[in-house]
Parts: structure tokens; sequence; C-alpha cells
């Protein structure tokens, strides 16, 4: 469903495993960025009411994501660390277009979010099916089905307001670039890295 092109090795979940401070914390981190990628979409795209509508929508849900990764944390007795650079978001932003008409940037930031919700949701499943914590299993499974609705609801709009731009063609093109950046990630205790 998701057509990742390079799977995660299984072994990352061995490396969570030993950290799983560190992986609380970059998740928790994550969805305050979701939240904020939403934010600003509906700062950047306020004419598409629907969109501003589901952004909306999204906010509240990534937040409180974040809330139910924060009390993950506290319930094991573990604090939420610092924040550190997501290399992944980084060069995946450094893959976008920039420029171009409105429709364009409108579709490329519709399917960056669609690649990085694909890349969590495939990351939370490897976690709901092999991490030993069986709560974390639990935890990751629900959080994995909220990601694939995601998914589809950025690729859904991109379609929705694409006129000029073959957004199918653009996709794979996304994702030929991740699997190109996965070769180099997959190695720490993140949640992209």
């Amino acid at each position: 469903m998701l057509g990742l092109k390079l799977p995660t090795d299984p072994r990352w979940v061995d490396i969570v495993e030993k950290n799983i401070e560190e992986i609380l914390t970059d998740h928790a981190y994550c969805e305050q960025k979701a939240a904020s990628n939403a934010i600003s979409i509906i700062v950047k795209f306020p004419q598409y009411t629907d969109v501003v509508e589901a952004m909306g929508e999204l906010v509240k849900e990534e937040m409180e994501h974040f809330q139910m990764v924060h009390k993950e944390l506290q319930k094991r007795g573990l604090k939420l660390g610092r924040e550190r650079k997501d290399e992944y978001i980084h060069d995946l932003l450094g893959y976008i277009q920039k420029g171009g008409s409105e429709e364009q940037r409108f579709v490329e930031r519709m399917l960056f979010g669609a690649m990085v919700e694909a890349r969590s949701c495939e990351r939370f499943r490897l976690l709901s099916e092999n991490i030993s914590d069986s709560e974390l299993r639990i935890f990751y499974r629900e959080l994995m089905e909220s990601e694939a609705r995601h998914y589809t609801m950025f690729l859904n709009f991109a379609k929705k307001y694409a006129k000029k731009i073959d957004v199918d063609r653009r996709w794979k093109e996304f994702l030929e670039y991740e699997a190109g950046l996965m070769e180099k990630y997959g190695k720490k205790e993140t949640m992209h890295g």
C-alpha cells in the first residue's frame, strides 16, 4: 500500500530496544513537528477550505500523539530529552522543488507530508510486530493505523488540486529519492534515522 522502495532493515528494532528513552523522545518531537507542518500548510494554502479543516484536525491529533508519547515516557520513569535535528526530514525537504506555481508548491508539500507519514507508518508497523515490549507493540499498532490515514489524506489532496501536474509521476520520483535516502538511515534509535 505505501509503495516504499526500500524497507527498513528489521535490525533497526534491535537498535531501538537498546534505548527506549531515545526513541520515545525522538518520536515525541516527530509528532510535534507533524503538527507544526500542518499549521504551516494552513498558513500557506488558506484558499483550500477542506485542506484547512483537515490540517486543523491533524494538528489536534498530532498533539494528542505527542501527549501519548510523553505519557509513555513518564510511565516508564523516563524524561523527554532535548530535540535534535531530524536529518531525514532535512534531506527530504531539500528534495522539494522550490518556486514554481502555487499548484506545484502545494503538490510538493502534500507529497512531502505523504512521504513522512508513509515512512513513519512503516516504522510503526515494524515496532508493532517486532519490539519485545508488549505494551509498545499495541501502542505502535494504533499509531500505525493513524499514520496510514494521514499518508492517504496527503496523497488525496495532492491529486485533488493538481490540474497540470502528474501527481503519480511525481510521487514515483519521491519514492525513488526516498529509497536512496534510506540507504544511509536506519542505524540510529530515531524514528527516521
